[in-house]
């Protein structure tokens, strides 16, 4: 089950979300190749984030899977998820962070 999570420093009180969270699902499971029903998309705002020195508009998000991230996979997410967080919330390209987290990229066999 892929997670998405992401944290903005904008006020989102009365700010219509549901096109994010489902253009959100919608790429996440395009572009990991996973059920749109087993993604999960986690959305804080009014979070106090400072990049580049300055408070303006910004996103940091992180993304958790079982499976299916490679190199291109992380590229395409993070130009996907800047993109939508761009149309949707005004936050430039360049002030949003993805970190990706692959939970079986450590996994070792067991020898027992």
């Amino acid at each position: 089950m892929p997670c998405l999570y992401i944290t903005t420093n904008l006020n989102l009180d009365g700010v219509n979300t549901d096109p994010l969270f489902s253009q959100a699902t919608t790429a996440v499971s395009t572009i990991i190749g996973k059920p749109e029903k087993f993604v999960m998309v986690i959305l804080k705002s009014s979070v106090p984030i400072s990049f580049e020195g300055n408070k303006e508009a910004a996103a940091y998000a992180e993304i958790v899977s079982m499976g299916g991230i490679n190199k291109e996979v992380k590229r395409e997410l993070i130009a996907t998820i800047g993109t939508i967080l761009q149309s949707n919330l005004s936050i430039p390209r360049t002030r949003f962070f993805l970190k990706v987290f692959d939970t079986t990229a450590f996994r070792t066999n067991s020898k027992m």
